[in-house]
């Protein structure tokens, strides 16, 4: 008598699997659940066979009718690889799933598993702090001084080259996880003691921060070959809080023609020496007329449904498609439809954690977003938020 049973049936469909982003938690809010859902609408459309593997029951790319087929797992490599193996789809999207997602594609990428859109080896460089600095020193683009460490006695003396304030932060966590600004070498001691401590094995990274200073960033499509900017949102807090946690504004409100036109000249150069086939994410730091690039995010970022609904256009369902290969940018029209300005507002969740230290940082703690719709400048809500940051500017 067999005592197993499995009830899922392969087809003999082509199918593309969608990685989600696992539970809601603090440092990856539910953003990219929307992700997921037009991402599996445009699998749809091109006429694959779209898997789903999350494990959040929370969320729209669960519901028992969104895709083909839903597995309810853990976003976790022993769970994915016993599917994959089951299903032996023709590739696997990582871009939709935020970081969870996308840290999966090195082991995808071991297995010579198909990873859909952007290489894995593309993906790397821009997850790779010492990798992607060469890279923009490589393309003359200006970014923060930076070093990294192992140990205690290795991180002061990166600091001490680089100077401070200096931005610690372990490589490859999601949300800023233990991301600390500091301003002396007995606050770094205690910074890098506690991410050895709690994520050991971990590499510690040390940036140059850029105090009092604008914070921008560009949400683009790339297809090879044109790149096409979904949208530029110009943050409302200066530098040193979390982009997850910070207010944004979309369009740009206070920002140069000749600060814009070199974010989107970045930008470009920045997607074509990644290879970039699908979505990408850049965040600018602007300090004394000099455009810094911050970090490149090869995915989806929780800013790419705001824009989405902002705007009114179905971004990730065409991102989708170009990753798959099926169409480029050139077979779209895009017509914005937003009169006006949206805030993106940051989401807490401080009444479940009362004893959560509220103070904003480097470190996210949002677990969403909403949108705020203005008509101009003057609305008082917004003139509220910049005032707060001009203070700080000032100071």
């Amino acid at each position: 008598m067999n005592l197993y049973h499995n009830e899922s049936i392969v087809s003999g469909k082509k199918k593309i699997i969608v990685l989600g982003s696992g539970p809601n938690r603090i440092g990856q809010g539910i953003e990219f659940d929307y992700c997921c859902v037009h991402g599996l609408l445009a699998i749809k459309e091109c006429g694959y066979e779209a898997i789903m593997i999350n494990c959040n029951p929370e969320t729209v790319s669960t519901d028992f009718d969104m895709a083909d087929k839903l597995y309810f797992e853990p976003v976790n490599w022993e769970h994915i690889y016993e599917i994959i193996d089951h299903e032996k789809p023709d590739g696997v999207i990582v871009q939709l799933g935020g970081q969870t997602a996308l840290k999966i594609s090195k082991k995808l990428f071991e297995k010579n598993i198909p990873i859909i859109g952007t290489s894995f080896e593309n993906m790397d460089i821009a997850e790779d702090r010492g990798r992607f600095s060469d890279l923009l020193k490589q393309l003359e683009i200006p970014y923060p001084e930076y070093g990294s460490a192992q140990d205690v006695d290795e991180a002061l003396k990166v600091a001490n080259r680089v100077g401070y304030p200096v931005l610690v932060r372990p490589s490859y966590v999601i949300g800023g996880q233990r991301m600390k600004i500091v301003i002396n070498d007995e606050e770094l001691e205690k910074s890098v003691v506690s991410i050895l401590k709690h994520i050991p094995d971990n590499k510690i990274l040390i940036d140059q921060f850029l105090d009092r200073c604008q914070e921008a960033e560009i949400d683009a499509i790339y297809d090879g070959e044109k790149m096409h900017i979904m949208g530029i949102m110009e943050h409302i807090e200066p530098a040193g809080i979390h982009s997850g946690d910070s207010h944004a504004m979309l369009p740009y409100f206070n920002l140069s023609p000749m600060t814009i036109t070199t974010m989107e000249h970045y930008a470009i150069k920045i997607a074509k020496a990644l290879s970039i086939k699908g979505l990408i994410n850049i965040q600018f730091a602007i300090k004394d007329g000099i455009v810094y690039v911050i970090e490149a995010n090869p995915r989806a970022s929780r800013t790419t449904p705001f824009i989405a609904k902002a705007y009114q256009i179905p971004y990730l369902n065409i991102a989708t498609k170009i990753m798959l290969g099926t169409h480029k940018i050139a077979n779209f029209t895009f017509e914005k439809k937003l009169t006006g300005f949206a805030i993106k507002e940051p989401v807490f969740s401080f009444n479940k954690f009362p004893n959560v230290n509220k103070e904003l940082g480097p470190e996210m703690k949002s677990t969403g977003e909403s949108i705020r719709f203005i008509k101009d400048l003057r609305d008082p809500y917004f003139r509220k938020l910049y005032k707060d940051r001009s203070m700080y500017l000032s100071k």
